[in-house]
């Protein structure tokens, strides 16, 4: 019998819309085989949801769109949400349903994995969904959270559920193939760094004072390679295997699962 793993696979904003339908099909198909064939279950955790109303929203009347959601107020960053966390979820939807798998959608603050009723509560929620081999689908609930509570991005988001879920790996689902010693897009030498031992500090102070070089983030998302690399630490501290992998390699959910060699893992720390 297989043992069975439990996954967080987390795609961001750009994968979202830069892919559409037919990327998460495609995510959808090898979520299934690696439920049937590996006995595999997965967590996702999307984001997504104000770049797609905002999409969605272009030529509507009474609908003004400035540059970049950062230059939204949070009252709008909110109602986009409301009219995109639907959208997005429909896609997981269908593209489950084609393979005879059900999605189930749930929405956090950082309150409900602050509060240890509340985050017992969500761990229950996620136990049973799993043992109907159901699929959650998680994001931030940022129709209702605030820029002071909240997790700030759905890399710290995906690392804290893994956490919480006592998974065993994360996958970072980006547009970049994984972390390089230098910025790809202006270094021909940069090398893609296929393994690293933990993430330190000292790490993520040289990443981030490249300006982003090693960045998947956009206009579309929070999330840059900064993000990615704190939410691998959060997650190889607690014991869990992080994958930051490009998110439209093909069958790259399938690759991993055969310990193919692709983007950059982090070891778990050993307890």
């Amino acid at each position: 019998m297989l043992k069975k793993e439990r996954w967080i696979v987390k795609a961001g904003s750009n994968m979202i819309c830069s892919g559409g339908p037919m990327l998460i099909r495609a995510w959808m198909q090898q979520v299934a085989v690696l439920r049937k064939r590996h006995g595999i279950e997965v967590v996702w955790v999307t984001s997504g949801a104000i770049a797609t109303a905002v999409d969605f929203m272009t030529g509507h009347s009474g609908f003004r769109s400035p540059a970049g959601k950062k230059g939204r107020s949070l009252s709008e960053k909110q109602a986009l949400s409301a009219i995109g966390q639907p959208l997005v979820l429909e896609l997981y939807s269908l593209g489950l349903q084609s393979q005879g798998m059900r999605s189930a959608q749930v929405l956090l603050t950082y309150e409900d994995l602050a509060d240890k009723t509340r985050k017992a509560n969500f761990q229950n929620t996620i136990e049973q969904l799993l043992s109907w081999k159901i699929m959650p689908v998680l994001n931030e609930n940022d129709a209702v959270a605030t820029q002071e509570i909240r997790f700030g991005d759905n890399d710290t988001l995906s690392a804290r559920v893994a956490r919480s879920v006592r998974a065993d790996r994360l996958i970072i689902l980006t547009d970049v193939e994984g972390l390089f010693d230098a910025d790809p897009r202006v270094n021909s030498d940069a090398r893609l760094v296929t393994e690293l031992s933990g993430v330190t500090a000292k790490l993520i102070g040289k990443v981030e004072a490249n300006s982003g070089a090693h960045s998947g983030g956009t206009a579309r998302g929070t999330g840059g390679m900064v993000s990615k690399l704190m939410a691998a630490k959060i997650a190889s501290d607690s014991g869990i295997l992080t994958h930051l992998v490009k998110g439209d390699a093909t069958n790259v959910l399938l690759q991993i699962a055969e310990e193919v060699a692709i983007g950059t893992t982090i070891r778990r720390k050993i307890r």
